[in-house]
């Protein structure tokens, strides 16, 4: 497919400035461009590429002020990343093949109405008494367990796995290997060992929300495992029973939250981030990679380290920490004089 570079701005609210004739049939990084490709210029620490590209345009900012010639066309824009996202998504709809009706073998149980438009691969399992709403599409080898509700137009990529009671709401997007509704980690200590509490709650997931591959979202021992609108979660993420992540939360992988832990919403918590359990985290927090914390976090903190502490704070810390080799020698230097005084 090729578009224009006017027909490009046109679909991103965006003005031109140079060759809006110019044809675009691929998107490069900016540091990677060639004829007939379309870079965005968002961070800075990018920019002394944009001099250099061989791409044919770049999206830049609005504001942006060149300070030497550029030779590709520019398309300038509110927001140059949320741009490229707009476009890709277009990009995507126009290129991905539409699924549509129930491959066999599957097992759809008895009573399960399947709407018209739905999808469901080969060596799905759908379980009593669950409902899917319009749009859906159920990937090869997904499991869907008793009573579920799924919503309109979410998609269940293959191998996903949805316990019995479990709720995802619309337009929401589960990547393979996730586990939805697995029991909670809940064990009472006897004299004897562990003995295993029952795990009788469920899953709520609201609208919109991105579940990446092999991330496990466990049950409820009693009510419910909350993910609000809009969060994102990245692969390989761990949540806990009775959690409640916030609305546009966002976590990267590895991440881990222990039970019954409560986030709030607009967060940004890094890659390897463990929160202890039965703590809460503020809105708008900010958790940077490999933190940890077992205690709660202030609305609007930004906290780094473990144990994590204010950004700020750890940053004089690392300074300091760089320094101690010579307060070091400085010590032993001031050791000696006193000693040579002494005697």
């Amino acid at each position: 497919m090729e578009f224009s570079v006017n027909q490009i701005a046109a679909l991103a609210n965006g003005t031109v400035e140079g060759d809006g004739d110019v044809m675009i049939n691929t998107i490069a990084k900016i540091e990677e461009g060639h004829p007939g490709a379309i870079s965005f210029l968002a961070n800075p620490k990018y920019t002394q590429y944009i001099y250099t590209t061989k791409s044919s345009a770049v999206l830049v900012n609005k504001n942006f002020v060149p300070e030497q010639p550029i030779s590709a066309t520019l398309i300038r824009v509110d927001d140059p990343y949320a741009t490229v996202a707009h476009l890709l998504t277009i990009v995507q709809q126009m290129v991905t093949p539409v699924h549509v009706g129930v491959e066999q073998p599957c097992y759809v149980s008895d009573g399960v109405e399947l709407p018209e438009d739905a999808y469901v691969g080969a060596f799905a399992y759908i379980g009593k008494g669950v409902k899917l709403g319009k749009g859906v599409k159920i990937y090869p080898h997904v499991y869907i367990g008793d009573g579920c509700r799924i919503g309109d137009n979410t998609i269940l990529y293959s191998g996903v796995k949805v316990y019995h009671g479990c709720k995802i709401g619309n337009n929401c997007i589960i990547h393979s290997g996730a586990v939805i509704g697995a029991d909670g980690f809940g064990f009472a200590p006897t004299e004897h060992g562990y003995d295993k509490i029952p795990q009788i709650g469920n899953v709520v997931i609201a609208d919109n929300v991105e579940i990446g591959a092999n991330t496990t979202v466990d049950r409820a021992m009693m009510g419910s495992t909350r993910i609000e609108s809009g969060v994102k979660l990245d692969n390989l993420i761990q949540i806990a029973h009775n959690c409640v992540v916030g609305s546009n939360t966002v976590m990267a992988s590895q991440a881990g939250v222990a039970g019954s832990t409560k986030i709030g919403q607009w967060c940004m918590i890094g890659g390897q981030v463990g929160l202890a359990g039965h703590i809460t985290v503020g809105d708008r927090a900010e958790i940077a990679a490999q933190s940890g914390t077992q205690k709660n976090v202030d609305s609007g903190a930004r906290l780094f380290g473990s144990p994590a502490m204010d950004l700020k704070a750890y940053g004089r810390q690392v300074v300091n920490i760089k320094n101690l080799p010579d307060l070091y020698k400085k010590v032993k230097e001031l050791e000696n004089k006193i000693n040579e005084l002494s005697k």
